[in-house]
């Protein structure tokens, strides 16, 4: 086993740079888990947006219900009617809507005609949208039963309104951990930038001497057969490759600890430990393709971060345009996150539920299988050449 021994004498001289990528994966996965850490979310709060409601339209039933029901979906401020004081107030943010009535408001409404009220609002903000559909849907429900009950009350008017706006929808939580299984989605999207980046460092390194021609030479002269070099060679990048992946794992299982031993987190472990096969078959081909240390180091900044950067490591899938989404497809770190996505959210198991999972999962695989033959024929050509 002496081309197995030194094979990882040759990881040991580079072991340097490739704990870098390891540590900085670390610290990234440690911060992750501390600012998310009992972040549960435990339901809906309403945010009252700060309102002024002046009424020029006094002893207007309609007027007042529409006051009354504004009062109980925001926050009304108390402001003196003065344009200047006004657009001061919205200009600070310390109010966010204006409301005026103007004079013969409701007068105008029970006839049909064009009733219109004075809106000012901060232009394209939440807030304004949200009062607008408020107002609007008072007054159009106050529309139908002015058009379609004649001489209704004004009491009666205002208390078929209020009871059609009080109806309201109870909304539950279908998971309580839904948090938790994106924490360490997250923790192995970034387990992808890593891997790639040690995988390439460490098999580049020491394929780089291996593939020299004096020392091929040598080996060819050698009592150590070339099949025998060549398996100690597979046998070192496996155990290698597996070593780190396994190093990601066991991390994974520190942070996210009962999360791990559910059927999501064994999933993310498969993935990953797929892609992990992948990325090897990858570094492989790089390693039989470069010259030169620097190419080595340029590799793996352009492959592990370029790669990321498109496929959703760093910036959700769902941010990215489907043109850089559609470029990403072509690596394997694309359908290894798009899996890691799939699985974060799964709450039955299920052949319909799963079959998402698994096929993203072939298709990395099947990258893993086409690199290596690819691989196989670059070197078969390098052969033939030297």
């Amino acid at each position: 086993m002496q081309v197995f021994k030194v094979f990882f004498k040759l990881i040991k001289r580079n072991f340097g740079e490739i704990l870098l990528y390891l540590i900085i994966f670390l610290i990234l996965a440690v911060v992750l888990s501390s600012v998310n850490t009992g972040s549960q979310y435990s339901g809906f709060n309403q945010t009252k947006s700060r309102i002024v409601f002046i009424n020029n339209d006094e002893n207007s039933a309609i007027v007042d219900g529409l006051e009354d029901y504004l009062a109980k979906n925001a926050v009304i401020v108390d402001m003196k009617d003065d344009s200047r004081t006004l657009q001061d107030a919205l200009f600070y943010r310390d109010i966010e809507y204006i409301v005026k009535v103007p004079m013969g408001f409701s007068e105008k409404f029970y006839k049909g005609s064009d009733a219109k009220l004075e809106i000012t609002k901060i232009p394209d903000s939440i807030s304004g949208v949200y009062m607008d559909n408020m107002i609007d849907k008072y007054l159009n429900t106050a529309r139908i039963y002015v058009n379609n009950m004649k001489n209704i009350s004004d009491e009666e008017l205002i208390s078929y309104i209020q009871k059609d706006l009080s109806q309201t929808a109870n909304v539950n939580l279908s998971s309580a951990n839904t948090v938790k299984e994106k924490d360490f989605s997250y923790y192995y999207n970034y387990s992808a930038y890593s891997l790639s980046a040690i995988l390439i460092l460490g098999v580049c390194s020491v394929m780089l001497v291996f593939n020299k021609l004096d020392l091929k030479r040598r080996n060819l002269c050698s009592p150590v057969k070339g099949r025998s070099i060549n398996l100690q060679l597979i046998l070192g990048n496996l155990v290698f490759a597996f070593g780190a992946w396994f190093i990601v794992v066991i991390v994974s299982m520190l942070l996210y600890k009962k999360d791990m031993f559910t059927l999501n987190g064994i999933l993310m472990i498969l993935n990953s430990f797929i892609f992990t096969i992948a990325t090897l078959s990858i570094s492989f081909l790089i390693s039989n393709i470069i010259k030169s240390r620097p190419a080595m180091s340029a590799a793996a900044n352009v492959v592990a971060l370029g790669s990321s950067f498109i496929s959703g490591v760093f910036v959700p899938q769902y941010l990215l345009s489907a043109k850089v989404l559609t470029i990403a497809s072509f690596t394997p770190t694309y359908w290894y996150v798009k899996a890691n996505i799939i699985i974060s959210s799964l709450s039955q198991f299920n052949a319909q539920s799963l079959k998402p999972v698994f096929t993203n999962m072939l298709i990395v695989f099947a990258f893993a299988v086409a690199v290596l033959a690819i691989t196989l024929v670059v070197m078969k050509q390098r052969k033939t050449v030297s």
